[in-house]
């Protein structure tokens, strides 16, 4: 009958090569321990940054209303609410204002970018398609002039310039132009002035302001409305604490496709049943009615990447009214 043994010079080298690899192992653990402590630190300096009461409570996870990190729940509310003030003062503008609607209608066709290329709209303005182009309109000036522009002071070329200096900062380092911008929109104006205001959609759409009322103290057509609630929109996206995660150094950007682009699923969401596409032919935008949402983050590096690359992810679709849709 034969036994199973080693002789002692192997279980030596056996024992040697055990002791050696825990070792290391215990090498390993102390250097994940150090790492928590490392990141526990860093999150206590942003928190202090952000002047955030804990230490770690702005990247551990979503928080409440007032100091809360923005989730696709409260982007969809509040876009949802906005999407209905813009559509009340189209129609509003529509019915009420000064000018008729032929003219409100080549106004807003002069203001729009590529709007050259469409030629659903004829002399007749049909109120449907007014009252859409006006939407589309309102949501051109609201993303370049607000969402995509950091509002934190009353003054349109300080805004300017510090949404320069976050471009600059993001592409140097996203953790700090997240820290960076989260601080200054801790200390941003509560509400813009009129003035500024005004000044926004005046400069995106000047045709279309010189025909609207933009200085009653009333507001009657609600245009001003319309535009602090997008700077409230804007002021969740940009300035909220991030969550922990790949996220945390990220920001918001908006987008319109312009009007007669073409249609992209994964980039578009249709108000209204488009007839076209259901039987696979290609249809065009008609209208633009709500902005749409990316998020803008570092690409990962890796080979061909080049330094500085961004990646855009939708988390938001723009909601879009096609071409057949608007003329049925």
């Amino acid at each position: 009958q034969s036994t199973d043994h080693v002789s002692g010079e192997q279980y030596r080298y056996a024992l040697t090569n055990f002791a050696i690899a825990h070792q290391k192992v215990e090498e390993q653990r102390g250097q994940l321990e150090e790492q928590e402590r490392q990141i526990a630190r860093l999150q206590a300096r942003i928190a202090a940054l952000e002047g955030s009461p804990s230490g770690t409570q702005s990247l551990s996870g979503p928080r409440v209303a007032g100091g809360s990190s923005v989730d696709d729940f409260s982007i969809k509310n509040t876009a949802s609410q906005l999407e209905r003030t813009i559509n009340r003062w189209a129609s509003d503008a529509l019915r009420l204002g000064p000018a008729p609607a032929a003219a409100l209608q080549d106004a807003a066709l002069t203001d729009l970018a590529g709007a050259g290329d469409t030629v659903l709209f004829t002399p007749d303005a049909r109120p449907m398609m007014v009252q859409s182009l006006l939407r589309h309109a309102m949501a051109e000036a609201i993303s370049d002039g607000i969402i995509n522009c950091l509002i934190v002071t009353s003054s349109a070329e300080s805004n300017i310039q510090l949404t320069r200096i976050h471009e600059h900062l993001f592409a140097r380092d996203p953790t700090v132009a997240a820290v960076w911008r989260r601080q200054t929109f801790s200390a941003a104006v509560e509400t813009v002035s009129p003035e500024t205001t005004w000044m926004i959609f005046e400069e995106h759409v000047p045709s279309l302001a010189a025909l609207l009322p933009g200085d009653g103290p009333d507001d009657p057509l609600g245009t001003f409305a319309v535009l602090e609630q997008a700077y409230k929109f804007s002021r969740m996206l940009h300035g909220a604490p991030a969550v922990a995660g790949p996220g945390a150094d990220t920001f918001y950007r908006s987008f319109v496709p312009e009007l007669a682009s073409t249609l992209y699923p994964h980039r578009v969401e249709l108000a209204k049943r488009c007839r076209r596409s259901e039987r696979g032919e290609l249809d065009r935008v008609g209208a633009t009615i709500f902005p749409g949402l990316v998020k803008v983050s570092r690409a990962a590096p890796g080979p061909g990447v080049a330094l500085g690359t961004t990646t855009q992810t939708v988390v938001r679709r723009a909601q879009v009214i096609c071409e057949c849709a608007l003329q049925a």
